[in-house]
């Protein structure tokens, strides 16, 4: 186990491609920390720099408290699963497993003995004798986990290592990757898009975009408490909400609709983003809230209402006894207590019903 900083890191690429800027992250001994945002936000770049495979444009990288910017990937003591397993194909999963042990020169005893104890945590002990073309993407990804595990490094590394699993074999997997951080009680760094596999994984989270950190937080908070309008709307599915509208005496202004909320008494005048999350739109008969039902999802547990409102697209999540239809009207109440107010720059006002 091991602590991680980034200090001051920075990543150009040639012709002034910004990978990221002004990185600056401590990540604690044992800590599951997730790295999330849309593709081309760093989070790639960042577990590449740690692990010894990218050099920083400027900044220093600490494992605990040692120095490691300069010091050569297979010296850092840092395992990294990829997305597409690495396997050796011509390989047994017991070679597979066994080669970083073997290239450490580790007596074939003790390699016999760690290979066998992390295939039994992981389920594989029968397939020791398989070559990967043999097994399936879950098989596959438990052996590309087994080859971490077996080396006890400091740190673990995961570069959206579910990506290629279908979706059920994906929250499985999820499931088992918590477990095992349970047990090994080791650092692990893990890089998805996935905001579900963030949430589901992460002891906090890294919400990242364009190369910037955009917050730092545990699940909840970056659900409920988002910094800005970018995370506000790329955590939780469906999406956040927005409106553009105007405050007046603490009143929301949205075209020819006011809407009065306490809560927002004080905040100055002017012009701001609205925001409020699907789960806190309700149905109701003879509002005057009303949008255009333009498709319906039916999940089963629950309806989630795609509506056309104010000449936004809104989202509802509602029960499984909902009845909407596209083409017909659904009225509506808001649950303006939990609503988020944003400054037209994306800054969370802070403005919340206690």
């Amino acid at each position: 186990m091991a602590s991680v900083r980034f200090q001051g890191i920075s990543k150009i690429y040639q012709k002034d491609i910004l990978a990221l800027a002004k990185f600056d992250l401590e990540v604690r001994d044992g800590e599951f920390l997730v790295l999330v945002g849309p593709s081309g936000c760093g989070k790639s770049t960042t577990l590449r720099i740690l692990a010894g495979l990218e050099e920083p444009t400027m900044g220093e990288v600490f494992i605990d408290d040692r120095n490691v910017t300069d010091i050569n990937p297979q010296d850092r003591d840092i395992a990294m699963v990829f997305q597409n397993y690495a396997l050796y194909p011509h390989m047994t999963v017991y070679d597979n497993m066994a080669f970083s042990l073997k290239m450490r020169r580790m007596p074939a005893d003790k390699i016999d003995q760690n290979v066998k104890e992390t295939a039994e945590i992981l389920g594989i002990s029968d397939y020791l004798q398989r070559k990967p073309r043999e097994l399936s993407g879950g098989q596959r990804q438990r052996v590309a986990l087994g080859r971490a595990i077996v080396r006890h490094p400091a740190v673990f590394l995961f570069d959206e290592p579910l990506s290629n699993l279908d979706a059920k074999l994906r929250v499985q997997m999820r499931n088992e990757l918590s477990q095992l951080h349970t047990k090994l009680e080791s650092t692990m760094i893990y890089v998805t898009h996935d905001q579900a596999e963030a949430m589901t994984l992460g002891e906090r989270i890294v919400v990242l975009k364009d190369g910037y950190i955009q917050q730092i937080a545990t699940p909840l908070d970056l659900y409920d408490n988002p910094d800005n309008s970018f995370v506000a709307g790329f955590i939780g599915s469906p999406s956040m909400n927005f409106l553009n509208i105007e405050l007046e005496n603490g009143a929301i202004h949205a075209g020819d609709i006011v809407l009065e909320n306490a809560s927002y008494a004080g905040i100055p005048d002017g012009e701001y983003l609205f925001g409020i999350r699907p789960e806190d739109i309700h149905p109701s008969e003879g509002s005057r809230l009303s949008g255009g039902i333009e498709v319906v999802e039916t999940l089963g547990n629950e309806n989630i209402i795609y509506m056309k409102f104010n000449g936004k697209q809104f989202a509802a999540r509602c029960g499984p006894k909902v009845k909407a239809v596209p083409g017909e009207t659904f009225g509506f109440s808001m649950d303006l207590g939990r609503s988020h107010l944003f400054s037209i720059d994306g800054i969370n006002m802070k403005v919340n019903a206690t």
